[in-house]
């Protein structure tokens, strides 16, 4: 057999009545505990949390037959939206109130990722690469709304804390494999075990498939496990994950081919290699029944290849080969490229991205009262150390009939970069949940990062624009007040600061003298600013239990504002959607309300049936609040200017989504779901001057049935109704490949069509 969750989430029971001689005691309540920071041990009550925080258990992932936590959030959570701009199941972008965490780079990632309490952004471009991390080996996720200082960089529009499964958490042994559209087949064997004292875990999982797509097969190997020891005062986790993943994306197609053929790809190869090792050791130790002390140490290391085939900026002028302004090309050896068959209407673009990171975090959480009313302080300090190699080349190659690519074995000495980087990051953080009455509680929190990023250009010719030192420093402040007007109602509110800092892949492609083409060819090296993030948000929050009177009901109704200052965005400039630079540009706002319920009715109508329901919507307003001019999205000689209150491109406005569900029998499961996501603006029209990718609606079912509690089959249907959708818009040029003929400069990346699978789960 193939080698193959943000905080966690627990739930106390305490005896809330106080007793007196003619009273009797009343039912136990169930307080949820939410982690505050990104290591465990700064729980604090959910109610005195002054933010919405949506959370996932590995059950609920497991009933919805999620094959990623990105499929679930996209499926069940509030403000989520996913696109398929890679056309890969295993490398979405997930965007949150119009922040995205993406393994693209150059995307302006603005969610910061965290597993047990470990950053996961990657450290060259803060990209997330979701493959990394088996959808069996969470434990918990949960999703921290706006800016959060805490969750330090990039928590702009929040943060997802992942906690990873223990052989405490998960003690049983499972099998479950599953298989039918595209040849996708997948195998996972998880086992936890403890005795008191010791345990362990362990995930292994497979993943195979041939893509609906044209040449878009994937494998992914991962393993991930955990050694844990508990005691009366203290615990220690030892954690160790592995991955190798080969993976295949061809993105966006002109809009002409896909009318033609919505299984075509434009040019191709699109691969992305994966190979992760994780380690950490994490512990707590309680002091006192008041304090408790905990932290973690970890290495990482994730080398990243990638290959793909495009079309070609180079074409023959007399004998030779010339780029885009006219200029003879070299190759790396300085000879003169002579023109040819073989070196002309493609190029393929590799790269090589080795990435070592170690640090550790301290923390302590203090929960003493403050003049006879409840507090919980939480003092902490982290450190990241980032050591990354970068290495891309270009190489001039041929198409062939199906637009594959065949290299000529000449490597573009102009295209060639070598860069190493480092990076390295202080945090101090601190967070006070004062109780001012027992219902009314007040936080205030804040984190001061400091962060040094050094680079060292490795392929000197001529004037060295890519070498430089680069510091950033800032304390981010958070303040918040919730008030639980009666138990079943509360009202929170807020403001926090969080920042990103320019990475070392912006700082090295920001010169609009000399464009860059991602993720390729860094060519200049000069200052950015770091973006600031400031969110106000409030709302309601409460249940209906009482209501009606069986199960658990949950509702939200909430506003956010958060304003972007000196924000960073990607601006075309030449014939190549991803060739550019990037620049400060101000202002950009996202603002809107949330709306959910989150239900579970037990005997609805008879007592053999249980019934869930839920329903989410979101109204997002993204825009930009300062103008700037870019490069026309149809006419590259024409520049247009981005006007304030311009939509910001590719995030809906409106976001709704729906699910049903019902248990019979406690055995037989059946579930629809829904979303919409409405119309959004290309990526590279921010200024809103072209019309819009059309919304779509997408519905999904899928069925269980268990014979008992060890032996159960389910399956699933996606896209329900078969519908012809697409989920992300952007531009080229695809007569350079296609012929005149194709003359619409639109791509968009098609949403996968109605398929199913079938499968079975053995637990002991």
């Amino acid at each position: 057999m193939n080698r193959f969750a943000s905080v966690s989430l627990c739930y106390l029971a305490v005896l809330t009545a106080a007793l007196a001689e003619e009273q009797a005691p009343e039912d136990l309540d169930v307080v949820e505990v939410i982690d505050v920071a990104p290591l465990s041990g700064s729980g604090i009550d959910a109610k005195k949390v002054p933010a919405n925080i949506q959370t996932a258990t590995a059950k609920q992932m497991e009933k919805a037959q999620s094959i990623s936590l990105a499929d679930y959030m996209n499926r069940y959570l509030g403000s989520v939206h996913v696109n398929e701009a890679q056309n890969n199941p295993l490398q979405p972008d997930i965007y949150y109130r119009g922040f995205v965490a993406s393994p693209l780079l150059g995307l302006p990632q603005g969610l910061s990722t965290y597993v047990n309490g470990v950053r996961f952004n990657e450290p060259f471009g803060d990209s997330v690469n979701w493959d990394l991390i088996p959808r069996g080996a969470i434990d918990t996720m949960e999703l921290y709304p706006g800016s959060n200082p805490l969750y330090g960089l990039n928590s702009l529009g929040g943060a997802i804390s992942l906690k990873t499964k223990t052989g405490f958490s998960a003690p049983k042994h499972q099998f479950e494999a599953y298989g039918g559209s595209w040849d996708r087949h997948s195998e996972e064997l998880t086992s936890g075990w403890n005795n008191g004292t010791f345990g362990y875990f362990i995930d292994l999982h497979h993943f195979d498939e041939q893509g609906w797509r044209n040449f878009s097969p994937t494998e992914a190997n991962q393993v991930f496990g955990t050694l844990s020891w508990r005691g009366d005062k203290g615990s220690l986790d030892l954690t160790l994950g592995a991955n190798d993943n080969d993976m295949r994306g061809n993105g966006a197609v002109p809009i002409q081919l896909q009318d033609q053929n919505r299984e075509a790809v434009f040019t191709h190869p699109d691969q992305t290699i994966t190979r992760m090792f994780f380690s950490e050791l994490a512990g707590s130790y309680a002091l006192s029944d008041k304090i408790e002390l905990s932290g973690n140490a970890y290495f990482r290391q994730n080398r990243i290849r990638t290959f793909n085939g495009d079309d070609s900026d180079f074409e023959a002028c007399g004998a030779f080969m010339c780029n885009g302004d006219g200029e003879i090309a070299e190759d790396i050896f300085g000879n003169q490229v002579a023109a040819g068959d073989n070196v002309e209407g493609a190029t393929q673009n590799t790269s090589a991205t080795q990435m070592r990171g170690r640090g550790g975090t301290l923390q302590a959480m203090l929960d003493h009262d403050w003049f006879g009313h409840k507090n919980n302080l939480l003092l902490g300090g982290s450190y990241d150390y980032a050591d990354v190699h970068f290495g891309s080349d270009t190489e001039l190659a041929r198409l062939t009939g199906d637009r594959g690519t065949i290299g000529s074995g000449i490597l573009v000495g102009d295209a060639r970069v070598r860069l190493n980087t480092i990076t390295e990051t202080y945090g101090f953080y601190l967070s006070d949940s004062f109780s001012i009455t027992d219902k009314l509680t007040a936080t205030l929190a804040g984190r001061y990062n400091h962060v040094s990023i050094t680079m060292a250009n490795q392929n000197i010719d001529g004037e060295d624009k890519l070498s430089g030192h680069h510091a950033f420093e800032r304390f981010n402040p958070s303040a918040g007040l919730t008030y639980q007007i009666v138990d079943s109602l509360g009202v929170y509110g807020s403001y926090g600061e969080s920042s990103r800092v320019p990475t070392p892949m912006e700082l090295s492609c920001a010169d609009p003298s000399d464009p860059c083409r991602l993720p390729n060819a860094f060519l200049s090296d000069p200052p950015l600013d770091q973006v600031v993030a400031k969110t106000w948000e409030g709302g309601f929050r409460g249940d209906f239990n009482k209501l009606i009177g069986k199960g658990e009901t949950k509702w939200n109704l909430g506003y956010f504002n958060t304003t972007n200052h000196d924000d960073i965005i990607f601006h075309r400039s030449g014939d190549s959607i991803s060739e550019g630079f990037f620049s400060n540009v101000g202002q950009t706002r996202r603002y809107g309300v949330e709306a959910g319920i989150n239900s579970f009715i037990p005997t609805l109508f008879s007592p053999i049936d249980n019934w869930t329901f839920s329903t989410n919507y979101t109204y997002l307003n993204a825009r930009f609040m300062d103008g700037f001019t870019i490069q026309h999205p149809l006419d590259n000689a024409v520049p247009v200017q981005v006007q304030r209150g311009d939509k910001i491109p590719g995030i809906p406005e409106h976001i709704f989504k729906a699910s049903v569900g019902v248990e019979l029998w406690q055995r037989l499961s059946l579930a629809i779901d829904g979303l919409y996501s409405s119309d959004q603006f290309f990526r590279g029209d921010e200024a809103n001057v072209t019309s819009q990718l059309k919304g779509y609606w997408l519905f999904n079912a899928r069925a269980e049935y268990k014979f008992n509690k060890h032996f159960a089959v389910f399956g699933k249907l996606d896209n329900l109704f078969d519908n012809n959708y697409n989920s992300f818009g952007t531009f080229g040029t695809p007569d350079e490949v296609l012929g005149d003929a194709f003359n619409d400069r639109r791509f968009v990346s098609p949403g996968a069509p109605r398929a199913g699978w079938i499968g079975v789960r053995i637990t002991l």
